[in-house]
This record gives C-alpha cells, sequence and structure tokens, in this order.
C-alpha cells in the first residue's frame, strides 16, 4: 500500500493556508496548533527515531496519538484540558488529510474517534469587591506607569475583556465623547463593543492625552520601552499587582488572579447587580449561554439570599424539610469542586444523616449544629 508523507503533498501549503483562512482562525489558534505538531514531532524523534520530514500519515494512527497523549499527561504533567485542546488540533489536520487525499478518509475517522480526556470542571475563581478595591488601589497614579497599571486594571475589571483583547486594544476602538465604549476583538475575530464607566473614561483620557487626538492607530497600552503591550505583559501585571494587593487584602494569597480571574469577578459582579444571563453573555462575547451560566452556579451571595427568601417564604419547616435545604446546599458546593452531580443522585440524603435527625442536628457542615433555621441561623449560610 502506498505510504503518504504527513507533509510531502505538493498542494498541501496552498490548500493549508485556504483553510485557515475558511476557517477564521485567530492568531493565538494557528500557534496552538503549530505546537501541537511540533511536539508530536519531538515524541516521535525522542520514541521511535523517526526523522519529522519522513513521517508518515499512516504512521500516525489513533494506536499512536493516544500513547502521545499519555506521554504529555505522565512526562509534561499537562491538564487534561490541555490535552483536549493538543488533541482538537490533531483532529483538525487528520479531517484535513482526509479531505485532500480521499483514501485516508477512514484513517481520519478513526482519529477523529479518539474521545476527549475526562475532567472535572474547574471552580470559577473570582474577586470580592474589596478585594478588587485593593487591586486598585496598588498602582502609583503619580507616574506614568502607574497610571497605565490602573486604566489597565479598571478596563479588565469594567469590561470584562480577555488579555488580548486589552492587549490588542487600539486608541480607534474607544469612543470616549457622548458615548463611552471600548469596541473589542475577540476569539473568532468576533467585535462587540462593551460600555464604559465614566470612571473608567476619564482614566483613559487622562493615561492618553494629547495621544488622543493624534495616533488613533495606535495601541492603548505600552510597555516601558514604548512598545505595544503583549498578552504576557498583562498577565504578568496583573499577577505582580495581586501579590502586593494581598498585604492589605491577604484573602487574595488563597487565590490565584490573572486577567480571566477578573473576567469572571466582572460576569458574578453583573448577575449580583441584577443583569440578566443573557446580556452578560454578550457583554463578555461567548458564543454559548452554557457558558454564562456557570457564573449563576459559583455566587454563593445569589445562593444563599435565594435560600433565605425560601425560609422566610416557608417558615414551618420540619426537620427532614429543613435537613434537605442544608444537604442541598452542601451537594452544591461539592459539584462546584469536583463537577456536574447526576440529578439523581443531587437531593440524596445518607442514612446517617436522617438518623441524626432524631438528635436534631445535620452532619458534614458544622458536627453538632442545632437545626433551628438551616439558612438564617448557620455560620457558613448567614
Amino acid at each position: 500500500m502506498a505510504r503518504h508523507l504527513l507533509f510531502a503533498h505538493p498542494h498541501a501549503p496552498q490548500r493549508g493556508h485556504e483553510e485557515v483562512a475558511e476557517r477564521g482562525l485567530s492568531p493565538n489558534t494557528h500557534k496552538s496548533y503549530r505546537d501541537t505538531i511540533r511536539l508530536l514531532f519531538r515524541f516521535l524523534a525522542e520514541r521511535h527515531g523517526t526523522d519529522p520530514t519522513r513521517v508518515t500519515v499512516e504512521q500516525v494512527d489513533a494506536t499512536l496519538l493516544r500513547e502521545f497523549l499519555r506521554h504529555l499527561k505522565d512526562r509534561r504533567k499537562s491538564s487534561a484540558a490541555t490535552r483536549n485542546q493538543r488533541l482538537t488540533a490533531l483532529r483538525s489536520l487528520f479531517r484535513f488529510t482526509g479531505r485532500l487525499v480521499p483514501e485516508l478518509v477512514d484513517h481520519a475517522a478513526q482519529i477523529q474517534a479518539i474521545p476527549p480526556c475526562r475532567a472535572a470542571l474547574p471552580v470559577v475563581p473570582y474577586l470580592e469587591k474589596a478585594e478588587i478595591e485593593a487591586l486598585l488601589a496598588v498602582p502609583d497614579r503619580r507616574r506614568l506607569q502607574g497610571r497605565r497599571d490602573y486604566a489597565l486594571l479598571l478596563l479588565l475589571y469594567n469590561t470584562g475583556a480577555r488579555a488580548s483583547e486589552a492587549a490588542g486594544l487600539q486608541i480607534a476602538d474607544l469612543s470616549l465623547a457622548a458615548v463611552l465604549a471600548a469596541r473589542f476583538v475577540g476569539k473568532g475575530r468576533k467585535q462587540r463593543v462593551c460600555p464604559l464607566w465614566t470612571r473608567t473614561a476619564d482614566t483613559l483620557r487622562d493615561l492618553l492625552g494629547a495621544r488622543l487626538d493624534n495616533f488613533h492607530e495606535a495601541p492603548v497600552f505600552l510597555s516601558k520601552q514604548g512598545r505595544p503591550l503583549t498578552r504576557h505583559g498583562v498577565y504578568a501585571l496583573v499577577k505582580r499587582t495581586a501579590q502586593v494587593a494581598a498585604l492589605t487584602a491577604p484573602s487574595l494569597l488563597a487565590k490565584r488572579v490573572s486577567p480571566h480571574t477578573l473576567r469572571h469577578t466582572t460576569a458574578v459582579h453583573l448577575l449580583r447587580a441584577g443583569v440578566d444571563i443573557n446580556t452578560i453573555r454578550a457583554w463578555l462575547g461567548h458564543v454559548s449561554l452554557e457558558t454564562t451560566n456557570r457564573y449563576a452556579e459559583v455566587d454563593l451571595v445569589r445562593k444563599a439570599k435565594a435560600l433565605e427568601t425560601c425560609a422566610d417564604n416557608v417558615p414551618d419547616l420540619s426537620p427532614f424539610e429543613k435537613i434537605t435545604v442544608v444537604y442541598a446546599v452542601g451537594r452544591s458546593r461539592q459539584r462546584e469542586r469536583s463537577g456536574p452531580v447526576s440529578s439523581r443522585n443531587a437531593f440524596r440524603i445518607p442514612g446517617s444523616g436522617i438518623r441524626r435527625l432524631e438528635k436534631g442536628y445535620v452532619k458534614g457542615l458544622d458536627d453538632r449544629t442545632p437545626l433551628v433555621n438551616p439558612v438564617r441561623d448557620h455560620p457558613v449560610l448567614r
């Protein structure tokens, strides 16, 4: 049977560029696909002694790719999300080869059938209002760099922008006159416009000064050397600021603070302010409403208020109903830590919990907490 070198087809480069253009992939996606192929070639060279220029499509089968994914997990300590990202890149590559060479369709289908790695959904990290204020209090606004840092942090919190979106923001993307807004180019080159607070607009005007009128095609945020700030620079800035802010807000020490944490914080605070979930989806640039719904699940303040309202409206709860409420909250928190729980088991109360009803206590929250009012009187739920 004829062998096909992975990158030796005469029309592969041209067709590959056409594929990229048709799908509208972002530069970051290009880099992710490139890095995946590099890692695969390095794996083939180390494990099988194969020269990358001589790798055939038939050699890279489903069995080898499963071995490659195990290598990423064991040797590189890649998370499940990272391994799934690598698998997505490889599926895309072999889907392309199947269209280019019809006799490789079956081979490509076997690779498409490799299941993604299963992983528990991580708890969405976000900051409380006091932590945000501590973060914004760190930059020294008497200095130009401090004004830049303050403006960037405030913009991230105001708009929920991704690090790459904030780094790529141009002066021409700002509207600081009658309508206060910023235009961002997000994933898949989708554009969205976010409103700006007056505080954010004033801060940006102060930062830009004369540049606001004379350099429309220039980036808003610059490095010390006057070059455009990169997304890595944005990450470093937020991390550095969080370390200093932890001196006045020690709760930050237990949190991993990144630009995406500020994005999550924007969503949760909008939700608390009563903004509907569909507006938040458009605000953040999510494609699916399911992605935005995560924020409704992680906000314990809203959960506690909802349970307190429920308890106030139904004051005469039986002991069994009271432990059901408390246990439901406990299961909800467990689900946030370890991933989805089936609806069949979501509100199942263990036998030990029912036996303890006779004594009027709940096991698992405070070991000997009387069941007076599980929402208003329990120290965890207050």
